[in-house]
């Protein structure tokens, strides 16, 4: 697991770093610029992107610690699903090491995820 807390902290470092996409102010002209109505919707445009993106980010970061948390403390269940409590392949810790799921699980093919089940026999 030293190399599952390595690649959270090395992604929670590099969320931390980067920091939010700064939101620019609309109508936010020098006084020698002329404000321009014509970009007032790609600015509002830009502002839900950037807004979007520190929010993901903000989720990503609260993942990640709550990763680092159950990794500390309990180590026993880090890495197992909370659905079914089968383990978590460690392909999927690798690429996302904050995943509580399953594949399975995650896309609600599993029985007992409660998702939809899409087998022959469902049908029957």
């Amino acid at each position: 697991m030293r190399q599952i807390r390595a690649i959270l902290e090395r992604e929670r470092a590099g969320l931390v770093a980067g920091g939010d996409v700064a939101l620019r102010q609309p109508g936010a002209a020098t006084a020698h610029e002329k404000v321009d109505d014509d970009a007032a919707p790609l600015a509002e445009m830009e502002q839900v992107i950037a807004s979007n993106r520190n929010r993901e980010r903000a989720q990503r970061l609260a993942a990640i610690e709550g990763a680092l948390v159950r990794l500390t403390n309990q180590p026993d269940t880090f890495g197992v699903c909370e659905v079914c409590d089968e383990e978590i392949p460690l392909r999927r810790l690798e690429l996302m090491p904050w995943a509580r799921r399953c594949t399975q699980c995650q896309a609600g093919d599993h029985p007992q995820s409660g998702g939809p089940r899409r087998h022959r026999a469902d049908f029957r």
